[in-house]
């Protein structure tokens, strides 16, 4: 099986803000990405691949420890390069980022994006096959939602998301021999952060 996750939540996510590349995890995100890594320290995860962003790579830093893995970088798995976009709040663009046949100035296309996104699937499934137990994967809500759209096949009545939550699971089921599709078995569920708003949050210094 594979477990599909956005990062924990970024100081851009509170703040509506185009995210940079070195954007860190929130005080929540940082609660989130501990009840993220509770919820599968006894899931049986046999390997760690995450987007080298740093919102991802601390999510993924949070399973590591529970699971006593290493985490395996990879770029592939980046959020889609808005280029000048970058570091924009959202309410100052005065235009809608993601039409589909917008192109941001010194970014990536939809078209490009989409493409590397079929690499790093080609990636994630080799990753899985080598696997001797399921794999975690700590990535972009665009990437999720490509990877939902165009590869994975999703339960029945359930359709794309518009929004990824923060640090959302989505489990997929490989292929079992009799049916070559990738099927989603749970989407976006966010249910360890039930309850999250009534506990303290940890320290902003702790990662």
């Amino acid at each position: 099986m594979i477990f599909l996750i956005r990062h924990g939540e970024t100081l851009g996510n509170a703040s509506r803000t185009v995210q940079l590349p070195d954007n860190p995890l929130s005080r929540r995100g940082l609660a989130q990405a501990e009840r993220l890594a509770k919820r599968l320290e006894r899931e049986g995860i046999a390997g760690i691949v995450s987007s080298d962003l740093v919102r991802a790579a601390q999510t993924a830093e949070h399973v590591a420890r529970v699971t006593g893995l290493p985490v395996q970088h990879e770029a592939l798995l980046q959020e889609r390069n808005f280029g000048d976009l970058r570091g924009t709040p959202y309410a100052d663009l005065g235009f809608d980022m993601f039409t589909p046949g917008y192109a941001p100035p010194n970014g990536e296309t939809w078209e490009v994006f989409h493409e590397r996104v079929d690499r790093a699937w080609a990636l994630i499934r080799a990753r899985a096959a080598a696997a001797e137990g399921h794999l975690a994967v700590v990535t972009h809500g665009l990437v999720c939602r490509s990877l939902a759209g165009r590869h994975l096949v999703l339960p029945d009545g359930q359709a794309v998301p518009e929004r990824w939550e923060n640090t959302a699971v989505t489990t997929i089921d490989r292929p079992d021999g009799r049916d070559a599709a990738w099927r989603v078995r749970l989407l976006n569920c966010i249910a360890h952060l039930d309850d999250l708003e009534a506990q303290p949050l940890p320290d902003a210094g702790v990662a």
